[in-house]
C-alpha cells in the first residue's frame, strides 16, 4: 500500500472508533431519563443492559471466524451498520417506553460493537505492522474522544430536558454520515487466513493459542480493564446519581471527565509507550484505576469521588489496547490471538452490568464496584506478561494487502 492509502485507511479507523464512541456515550448519559421512562428498578435496568452483553459476546464469538473467512473490511462494515440500526432502535425504546425494545435495540449494539471492534482492532494491528508505529492506544483514544463528544451532547440534551428519543435519532443520522465516508477507505482481504491442506488443518495449532500461559495472562489484563471501562460506560451516571446524591446532569458531567481522562490517557499513550515498557504502563494504569475506584467507593465526599473518577479513567485508559498489541506480538496467527484475548475480555461485558445490577439492588451501586476494582488489582500483578514494547512477532497466518 502507497503512504497515502495507509494514511486514509488509518483515518478511516480512527472514524469507526469515533463513531463507536459517540453512539455508545450517546445512550449512555441518558441512562437515567430511559430507566425513568421504563420505569424499572436498577436490577431491572441491569437485565435491559444484559441484552448489551448478550449481544457483545455473540459478536465477538462470530468476529474471529468471520474476519478469518471475509476479511476485517466486511466485518467492519456489517457491525457499524447494526450499530447504527440499534441508537435508532433504543431512541424508538424509549419513546415507546418498551423495556423490551431498549434491551432489543442495546442486544444490536452489542453485536455490532462485538464483531466489527475485533475487525478494526486487526485492521490496525496490521497497520502497526505496516508502519512500525503504535497505532492501538490512538484508535482507542478515537473512541474515548468519540465518547466525551456524545456525552458533553448527551449532558446538554438532559440538560434541557431533550427528549431522549429524538436525541437518538439525530445521533443515528450522524453516525451514518461517518460511515458512509469512512468505509471506502478500508481495503480488503486483510485478515484472512489463506486455507490450509487437509492434513494441517487438523494440526494443533488452534489448541496451542488457547494453551499460550502469557496469551492468557494477556488476556486476563483486558478482562480486569474492560470491566473497569464497562462498569463505568454502563453504571457511572446513576452510579453518581444513586450512590452519590447528583442530579442526572451532574451524573453525566462526571461520566464526561471519565470520558476525557480515557482520552488523554489513550491519546498520550504514545508517548509513554515509546519510554516505557509495556508491562510498566500496564502495571502503573491499574494502580491508577484501582487508586480511583477506592475514592469512588469509599469516600464519602461527592467532590472528591467525582475528581477520582478521572484517576478511573485514566487507569482503564490503554490496558484494553496495551494489551491487544501485547497479544498480536506474541505469537504467530495474529488474529486468532487478538481474537481470543479480546473474546476473554468481552466476558466482563457480558457478566458485569448484570452481576453489578443485582450487586447494587441488594447492597448499592457504591459496595458493588468493589468487584471492579479487585480485578483492576489483580490486573497490576499480571502487567509482566505485557512484554516490552518491541515486536518480536507478527500474524504468520493472517494475509494483509501488503504481502499480495
Amino acid at each position: 500500500m502507497t503512504d497515502r492509502a495507509v494514511q486514509r485507511r488509518r483515518l478511516a479507523l480512527y472514524l469507526f472508533f469515533f463513531l463507536n464512541g459517540i453512539a455508545m456515550s450517546s445512550w449512555v448519559t441518558r441512562t437515567p431519563d430511559i430507566r425513568d421512562r421504563l420505569g424499572v428498578s436498577t436490577a431491572q435496568m441491569g437485565l435491559v443492559l444484559f441484552g448489551l452483553s448478550v449481544g457483545s459476546m455473540t459478536g465477538i464469538l462470530c468476529s474471529g471466524r468471520l474476519v478469518s473467512r471475509f476479511g476485517t473490511r466486511p466485518v467492519t462494515a456489517v457491525g457499524t451498520l447494526l450499530i447504527v440500526a440499534s441508537v435508532a432502535v433504543v431512541g424508538a425504546g424509549s419513546a415507546l417506553a418498551s423495556a423490551p425494545l431498549v434491551t432489543a435495540g442495546l442486544c444490536l449494539f452489542g453485536v455490532g460493537a462485538g464483531a466489527g471492534e475485533v475487525a478494526i482492532n486487526v485492521d490496525g494491528a496490521d497497520v502497526e505492522r505496516i508502519t512500525g508505529r503504535p497505532v492501538l492506544p490512538t484508535l482507542h483514544g478515537c473512541f474515548s474522544l468519540g465518547t466525551v463528544v456524545g456525552a458533553l451532547a448527551g449532558m446538554a440534551a438532559t440538560a434541557a430536558a431533550f427528549p431522549a428519543h429524538w436525541h437518538l435519532a439525530a445521533v443515528a443520522v450522524v453516525a451514518a454520515g461517518i460511515f458512509t465516508y469512512a468505509i471506502g477507505a478500508v481495503p480488503g482481504g486483510t485478515g484472512i487466513r489463506a486455507a490450509l491442506p487437509a492434513s494441517e488443518s487438523a494440526g494443533p495449532s488452534k489448541p496451542q493459542v488457547w494453551r499460550d500461559r502469557r496469551l492468557l495472562l494477556i488476556g486476563a489484563i483486558v478482562l480486569a480493564m474492560a470491566l473497569a471501562e464497562g462498569a463505568a460506560n454502563d453504571w457511572l451516571p446513576l452510579l453518581m446519581v444513586d450512590g452519590h446524591g447528583l442530579d442526572a446532569a451532574a451524573g453525566s458531567l462526571v461520566y464526561v471527565g471519565f470520558a476525557a481522562a480515557m482520552t488523554l490517557g489513550r491519546f498520550g499513550g504514545t508517548f509513554f509507550l515509546s519510554r516505557h515498557s509495556r508491562a510498566t504502563v500496564v502495571r502503573v494504569s491499574a494502580v491508577s484505576g484501582a487508586l480511583g475506584l477506592c475514592l469512588v467507593i469509599f469516600s464519602d465526599n461527592t467532590v472528591v469521588a467525582a475528581a477520582a473518577v478521572l484517576f478511573w479513567g485514566l487507569g482503564a485508559s490503554l490496558g484494553f489496547p496495551v494489551a491487544l498489541s501485547a497479544a498480536g506480538d506474541s505469537g504467530p496467527d495474529e488474529t486468532a490471538r487478538v481474537g481470543l484475548v479480546a473474546t476473554i475480555g468481552y466476558i466482563a461485558f457480558l457478566v458485569g452490568p448484570p452481576t453489578l445490577g443485582f450487586l447494587g439492588d441488594h447492597y448499592g451501586l457504591r459496595p458493588a464496584m468493589v468487584v471492579v476494582l479487585a480485578f483492576v488489582a489483580a490486573a497490576a500483578f499480571a502487567a509482566p506478561a505485557a512484554g516490552t514494547r518491541h515486536s518480536r512477532h507478527r500474524g504468520a497466518g493472517t494475509r494483509t494487502p501488503a504481502e499480495h
